[in-house]
């Protein structure tokens, strides 16, 4: 079967229609299925010796949060040297980086047609295209020449995109600096936060808008949502960073030390200073100082860090002369600052002048679709790590991990997929193993319980009608809520109520926290 003139202007057109990438990834993947009528597919980015999938056709959904290695997939490596389409042999023993990840087909794709059509944009690799089929003969009737032209405008259509990306950034961060990005930013190692759902893409758009200014940043989250990663993108985002990012956890801090911590002191200033140290802010000159658990800083302390917030100066223990600094500060806390305020625990005045732009790093259970790719992501790691040719998740396990509640976020996630990779791999008696729901161990509400509240469907109220009905409106989503394990996105479904209303009305009727 041959390419049609209508299929190629197809993908042809979509390089130019106002779709969103990953709708136009996804559409330009999907037209290629159809036009060479192949089994599985992938569109990969290739960026710091990683290929990276936007789109996938074919595959289990957890590949799209994987990244895979050059130098681990034999297959991957020979289509980014080729430099010309790469027809691997229907028998060629070199491992494939799908084996395990296309449904029902076992953990061995062993004998079945395999294409890769490098993706190349100004003489440089920017990707790849994989094209599998069940039979080995699948692909024997397209000739190279409709091949590098499905090639040619993949590659015009990623590059198009990265150009699209990179002209925002570069717009942004006009708006704050008229000089160009160093070469020492340009080639930093990028912060990759994983996410698509449109929580973590508003997340992504706030990192961007904040990361060029000079703006200090409050991140706001529960813990285990990844403040510290949002840190870092906004550090490695910011004309700051070929400088440093020097961390601290203000929760880890005697109120004994803190102070030497933050500003440093000289030789003798105290028993036990038998030389002089630089403070965090001190080694933080020029550069950004993330303080993690803001909320846990000593009320005596607050003070001093204002004054350095506010004029840019500190004194060390010990020493009568002020030390000029130029430090930008990143701070986080999973804690209610507004109320830590009412409650005279923090100054009023440091967390207005941390708080211009606060960012929300969301729970996982409202990330629905992120499970996935999260889990993804960590199950190649582990892979990295252990020493696996193949390790993935069971369609079950996929399922189980998106239903869960997750109170520890994204923490939770990462440390339950490492513990169920050493599980299962000791379980295998191979270098392929698989993850299934057994190897995993969570801590929910016991099931009996569970059952004795969703089978009570009755609810006591009292008052006049307003009244009754918040009673009754709180809980029946407690209850519904109960039964989808937390999961906010899947209660809202169930209520068939928008999402957002659905989160409002929680707030005011006191189940959610107003700062959520």
């Amino acid at each position: 079967m041959a390419l049609s003139q209508t299929e190629l202007t197809r993908m042809a057109l979509d390089l130019t229609s106002g779709l969103s990438n990953h709708d136009r990834f996804s559409r330009l993947l999907n037209t290629i299925r159809l036009s060479v009528q192949c089994d599985a597919a992938a569109l990969l980015q290739f960026k710091g010796q990683l290929f990276t999938p936007l789109a996938i056709d074919g595959l289990s959904p957890d590949v799209l949060g994987r990244r895979f290695n050059l130098h681990e997939h034999p297959r991957l490596e020979a289509i980014a040297r080729a430099g010309d389409i790469v027809r691997f042999p229907a028998d060629s023993d070199l491992p494939d980086p799908y084996d395990g990840l296309i449904p029902n087909q076992g953990d061995n794709l062993t004998v079945h047609a395999c294409i890769g059509l490098p993706l190349i944009a100004d003489g440089a690799l920017i990707g790849a295209i994989t094209i599998d089929g069940f039979n080995p003969d699948q692909f024997t009737s397209f000739s190279d020449g409709q091949l590098r032209a499905i090639s040619a405008i993949a590659s015009a259509s990623l590059n198009n995109a990265l150009l699209i990306d990179k002209l925002e950034k570069q717009s942004l961060q006009s708006k704050w600096d008229d000089t160009q990005v160093s070469t020492t930013r340009a080639q930093a190692a990028d912060t990759e936060i994983i996410g698509q759902s449109p929580v973590m893409l508003n997340l992504n758009q706030e990192i961007a808008v904040v990361a060029p200014t000079e703006l200090n940043v409050l991140i706001l989250g529960e813990t285990g949502t990844g403040k510290e990663l949002i840190a870092s993108a906004i550090h490695q985002q910011s004309q700051r960073a070929n400088q440093a990012l020097v961390y601290l956890n203000c929760a880890a801090l005697p109120e004994s030390v803190a102070e030497s911590e933050l500003f440093g002191h000289v030789k003798g200033a105290f028993t036990g200073a038998i030389s002089h140290r630089s403070g965090k802010f001190e080694m933080a000159d020029k550069g950004s100082l993330f303080l993690d658990e803001i909320g846990e800083l000593p009320l005596t302390l607050q003070s001093k860090l204002l004054r350095v917030l506010q004029y840019g100066d500190l004194q060390k223990i010990g020493d009568d002369r002020s030390l000029k600094v130029d430090v930008r500060i990143i701070a986080a806390t999973n804690k209610n600052l507004k109320n830590e305020v009412l409650a005279g625990r923090f100054r009023a005045d440091l967390y207005h002048r941390l708080s211009v732009f606060p960012l929300l790093a969301p729970p996982l259970r409202e990330r629905e679709q992120d499970i996935t790719l999260l889990s993804g992501f960590f199950v190649e790691r582990c892979r990295q790590q252990l020493g696996l040719q193949s390790l993935r998740l069971s369609p079950q396990s996929i399922t189980m991990l998106n239903q869960y509640g997750w109170p520890g976020n994204v923490r939770e996630l990462e440390h339950s997929i490492y513990r169920a990779a050493i599980l299962a791999r000791a379980q295998s008696s191979s270098n392929i193993a698989l993850i299934n729901p057994t190897h995993f161990e969570f801590a929910p509400q016991s099931q009996t319980a569970l059952a004795q509240e969703i089978a009570t469907p009755a609810f006591a109220v009292s008052g006049d009608l307003k009244q009754a009905t918040e009673q009754f409106q709180t809980n029946y989503i407690r209850q519904t809520l109960l039964q989808h394990h937390n999961n906010w996105a899947a209660t809202a479904r169930a209520l068939k109520i928008d999402s957002g209303n659905l989160h409002r009305l929680a707030k005011r009727l006191g189940l959610k926290p107003n700062n959520e």
